[in-house]
């Protein structure tokens, strides 16, 4: 179902009246008062409100969940999509709001890339609509499978997308009959907050229970485990690091991991360069790199290699080269030989500015070869728009190397090739949840690519892109005779 547009107005009137307005708050008298009058009421004004989902407790957050599910299981299809469009539309009122706040919080990324992910989210998220019921019939009747909630989810959301995984995630859970109880990353918890009241009073104004999204207002490392191992919650769903992955398969419940990516992106000598190129810089910069599909790091047959970066630094990329290279190792690499965290989603001028180059302020990456695979450049994910490059031999090379590279997660590759063989045997090498052909990364995400999007790919569990579908369980109804009509 599709509010018209009438009603959507309505909606959004009613929403920023009661955040805009002093005296229509309700939050806590300990919340601080607005800071800020420019913007919809502060988050910081929010971060204590119990109404909008936010609570002091985990086992309050949990427990005002618990009570929605029970009341939204009594809802219909109809209000279940009225909710999910309510989250859509008023997303897309508040995109600018949320893309400064996540920046200004975290200090990760850039503003205008995170207008187009958040907008990816908005319109590509599936909702109830993925949840197809099946049936069988034969000489026996009829058996019907339909998607059941599992209760209340237990999700655990990064710092790195940060709203983009709260929406994509509240819209298939919802869209599946959960509620879910969020453990936010803590330095994100501010625009987590005010995001999940946004959430809360669209879906209200739209018929929902209270408190369908909850989480609580200081989130830990002790409160992520509380959540995952609460005997409330039924599922747990994980975005993040290899630690809170295996954290989460090891709470006792089924568990939905979306661990590290590590993704490589080869070229082989009958690539478009220009476009190879062209698709390298904008994948690769996506958000400072940030993000988990993003690629890392750049396998070129030996052949095309110096054209290749030739078109790069045409198209705008800058290469450091030379000493330099020796200097920017020392500043984004720690002395045991891990990632300076200060850099991660820095912009390129940001970070080549600490060693004496500089360059446009819009500059969305720089990249350097580098001669041996076990550089640290290649083994980590950095998760900043520094790419190693790598020439190799052949195309046969560059596909092993991209597999030793990637470590075994599985998560995302990308090649650049008009040979179907080398295409094919790639796909088939890696083996991973996204394999990109002749694009940047991001189209595996639906963005200029086909299909949904998902903040969340779970490589490590095997589900890939998450809906709807992996947040619910699967119920079978068996009708004996007469149900048959043929």
């Amino acid at each position: 179902m599709h509010l018209d547009e009438d009603k959507i107005t309505l909606l959004v009137e009613k929403v920023v009246e009661r955040l805009v307005s002093p005296n229509a708050s309700r939050t806590s008298p300990t919340s601080a008062p607005p800071t800020n009058t420019s913007r919809p009421q502060s988050y910081r004004m929010r971060v204590q409100s119990s109404d909008a989902g936010i609570f002091a407790t985990v086992e309050e957050a949990i427990a005002a969940a618990k009570k929605a599910q029970s009341d939204l299981r009594e809802c219909s299809l109809k209000t279940r999509d009225a909710m999910i469009e309510a989250m859509r539309q008023i997303s897309r009122e508040y995109i600018q709001d949320l893309a400064t706040m996540a920046v200004e919080e975290t200090g990760l990324g850039r503003v205008d890339h995170k207008l187009v992910k958040n907008k990816l989210v908005i319109e590509k998220t599936p909702g109830t609509e993925i949840l197809r019921p099946q049936a069988y019939s034969g000489d026996n009747g009829l058996m019907l499978t339909e998607r059941a909630p599992y209760g209340v989810i237990a999700a655990i959301t990064p710092c790195t997308n940060a709203t983009e995984t709260i929406l994509c995630n509240a819209i298939g859970m919802i869209a599946g009959g959960n509620t879910v109880v969020f453990n936010v990353h803590p330095s994100a918890k501010r625009v987590s907050a005010f995001y999940i009241g946004l959430l809360n009073e669209a879906m209200r104004a739209a018929g929902a229970p209270e408190n369908c999204i909850t989480a609580c207002a200081e989130p830990t490392i002790a409160s992520a485990n509380t959540v995952m191992k609460h005997p409330d919650t039924r599922l747990v769903v994980v975005t993040g690091g290899p630690a809170v992955v295996q954290a989460a398969m090891n709470s006792g419940k089924r568990a939905i991991g979306a661990g590290p990516g590590n993704p490589p992106v080869v070229v082989d000598e009958t690539a478009d360069l220009k476009r190879a190129a062209e698709s390298i810089i904008n994948g690769a910069g996506l958000d400072c790199n940030i993000v988990c599909i993003a690629e890392k790091e750049i396998i070129a047959v030996a052949d095309i290699a110096d054209l290749l970066k030739r078109e790069m630094k045409r198209l705008g990329a800058i290469e450091v080269t030379g000493r330099d290279i020796r200097k920017l190792e020392q500043l984004i690499l720690t002395s045991d030989g891990g990632v300076n965290r200060h850099f991660i989603g820095k912009r390129p001028a940001h970070i080549l500015r600490e060693i004496g180059i500089s360059c446009d302020e819009d500059t969305v990456i720089a990249f350097c070869e580098v001669a041996d695979e076990q550089h640290p450049f290649v083994q980590h994910e950095l998760l900043m728009p520094v790419i190693p490059m790598l020439r190799v031999t052949n195309v046969d090379d560059a596909i092993a190397m991209a597999k030793r590279v990637e470590h075994g997660f599985r998560h995302t590759a990308c090649m650049h090739s008009h040979n179907i063989a080398s295409l094919h045997k790639m796909a088939r090498v890696m083996d991973c949840s996204i394999f990109v052909k002749n694009a940047p990364s991001s189209a595996g995400l639906g963005f200029g690519g086909e299909g949904y999007t998902s903040f969340t790919i779970a490589s490590p569990t095997g589900e890939g892109l998450t809906t709807a579908v992996h947040f619910t369980r699967e119920r079978r109804c068996t009708l004996k005779e007469y149900f048959r009509i043929v």
